[in-house]
Formats: structure tokens, sequence, C-alpha cells
């Protein structure tokens, strides 16, 4: 995200939108009642109402709306937001209701009334951090995925699948396997800049791998790692091993699934946490919340169903008592688990007695 004004006093920032994950970042920042002002396309009625010659045209306006519904779709890459029109130019009537399409190259401004804490931390996260440049690779003997790290979760890339049939044959077939492998790790790494490559597999298979490597830029990416399985279950195994903690530290991913595991264990423990809405809620009312957590999942079927006010209220309450809030991504395995929860938990500062 690219920061052209930004004066919180103010309750203002006006943004230029750069990649798909700054999307990410402003579905969480955007909230129903904040106001969202820029270029736009909107269709305009050109002659008077009873005149048969009236005609519609598609017209660049400038227009500043209240926002009433967000729409955030991770797959199609596009973040819709709705509103009632409250400025304008003459020829565009306050009050109709307008959608502003937010995506790449965007230039707007966005104004609230208040910002908590937690937005401000994503919106400064969002306009220092570069995309991630940390490639995944989980193989076995017989096929490879490849998967870009994203701000959310990550990206499958693409997946290989090799000949290796029978272990007296293997040899031959092994060598055509690996320098495919390798032919696509090196256009992935040039392709997006990648500075780190996390290569895991269940046995020995990443170490032979590594032997077929004759490049030794390409040999000091890879961070090797353990996995029982390919695809996306060893995806997510990749995440929580720890040799792979030192490439993923800063990541947005790590520290999410690390909160979500501790909160985890606090529940095991029956100790210093809660979840699901109702118990969150009472927690939060009680001071007693050092971290809320919720899914960005849970928070847009609020959105889309009803209910949101009750959600935004507990977040307004634990940013003013001085407790972190954190929004995690249903993208990944520590999202899944929350979910799993009712998309909702919190890390106590005391336990509670009913």
């Amino acid at each position: 995200m690219k920061q052209i004004r930004l004066d919180i006093k103010k309750g203002d920032a006006k943004l230029k939108i750069e990649n798909l994950d700054d999307l990410w970042y402003l579905s969480q920042i955007i909230d129903i009642g904040d106001l969202v002002k820029g270029k736009t396309i909107r269709k305009i009625k050109i002659g008077q109402e009873s005149d048969r010659k009236q005609t519609v045209v598609k017209k660049p306006v400038f227009l500043k709306i209240r926002i009433e519904k967000i729409e955030f779709s991770k797959t199609s890459g596009l973040l819709r937001v709705l509103g009632i029109i409250v400025e304008g130019s003459e020829d565009v009537q306050k009050g109709e209701h307008h959608t502003f399409n937010l995506e790449p190259n965007v230039v707007f401004t966005l104004e609230k009334e208040r910002w908590l804490k937690y937005q401000i931390d994503r919106l400064k996260e969002s306009i220092k951090e570069e995309a991630s440049k940390i490639l995944i690779l989980v193989m076995d003997r017989e096929e490879a995925h490849f998967a870009l790290l994203k701000k959310y979760g990550y990206e499958l890339l693409t997946n290989i699948k090799g000949k290796v049939r029978k272990k007296d044959v293997e040899d031959n077939f092994a060598g055509g396997f690996y320098s495919e492998v390798i032919k696509k790790m090196e256009e992935y790494v040039k392709r997006h800049g990648i500075v780190k490559v996390i290569l895991a597999s269940p046995a020995f298979w990443k170490e032979d791998l590594m032997k077929e490597m004759s490049k030794d830029e390409l040999r000091k990416k890879v961070i090797l790692a353990t996995c029982n399985s390919t695809g996306k279950n060893g995806i997510n195994e990749v995440l929580r091993r720890p040799e792979v903690k030192a490439a993923l530290h800063e990541d947005r991913i790590a520290k999410e699934i690390d909160l979500v595991e501790k909160l985890l264990t606090e529940i095991s423990k029956n100790n210093l946490a809660i979840y699901g809405i109702e118990d969150t809620e009472n927690a939060v009312n009680s001071g007693a919340v050092e971290s809320l957590l919720v899914t960005d999942s849970f928070i847009q079927k609020l959105r889309d169903g009803g209910g949101y006010e009750k959600i935004d209220n507990m977040m307004k309450i634990t940013d003013s008592m001085k407790g972190s809030i954190n929004i995690i991504s249903s993208e990944h395995e520590g999202g899944k688990k929350l979910d799993g929860l009712g998309g909702i938990g919190a890390i106590l500062r005391y336990k509670l007695s009913y």
C-alpha cells in the first residue's frame, strides 16, 4: 500500500492500492459507517425525465459514500464497499447508493470517526511491508507442490507429477523429475524475487533433490524441513515447523498460527482462554481480555448476515482496555482451527469465575 496522506488525528488516510495483499489489509481496516471518497464510474442520466430521448451514460465522477456493506473475495481479489452518497458533483443525487470497487492502482481516501489501534497497526504494516518473497515446496518421490506465502495465507502455484513407479526403475525416472522440479523452482525464484525456499518432504526426498541442484545461489536460498504428507496438508505442516521460524518470524501468518496455538494450549489446560462469541463477549465486558482473536471469515459472515455490531463493539472495548485485537486469516490451519471454535476466542489476563 502506498501512503499519499495520513492524518490519524483528523481521521483520514489517502492511499493507493498496489497489490492483492493490500485488499486483505483493507478488509480488516474499513468498517461499516466509515466514509470512502475518490474517483469512480457512475451511470448518469442526461436529459429531463419527461424527455423520451433521455439517455444514460457512464461517467467518471468524484464521490464520497458512507459505507453500509463490505464485500471481500480472496478468490477474485476484489474488495467492494457499498453505501449512500453523501458528497458528489451536481449531476449526482445525494442519498442514492453507490459501490466502490477497490482494486490495485485505485487511489481513495478513507475517513473514520475513530481509528482503533489494531487498524492503525494494520495500516502501517501494509504501507511498510512488501509482498512475501518466500516459496514453499513440498514433495515426495512422485509429486511436488509449489506455494507462494501470502499475508493472508498462501497461494498454490502449481504441482508437478513425476514418473517414479517402482524402486528397481526409480533411478531411470528420478533424474528427469528432479530436473523438472528444479527448473520450476528457478522460474519462481526469478519471477517473484524469492529470497527463501522452504523445501520439505517425508523421508530423504528433499536431500536427493538438493544433490541435483548445481547452482550454489539457489542452494543458499533453501531451508530444509520435514513433513509427513504433500499438498495442502504438507504445506500446513511446514508452517508449524520450528526450522522455518527464522524465515517466517516476521510474516503475519506465523504470528497468527502462534497465537492460535497459544489459545488452544490455554484451552486444553482449562486456564487463561475462552472461545465462542457469548463467552468471549462476557470476558471482554469484564476487562479480562489480553488478546482477542477473530477470523476474517467470521467477521465477513456477520457483515453479510447481521450481528457485526456486537463484534465491532467487542473490538472497541478491547482496544479501550489496552487489549490486543488480532484478525486471523481463515486461509491457513490456525484460522481453520479458530473457525472450529466459533471463529472467535480470547487469551485472558486472569481466569474468570462464573
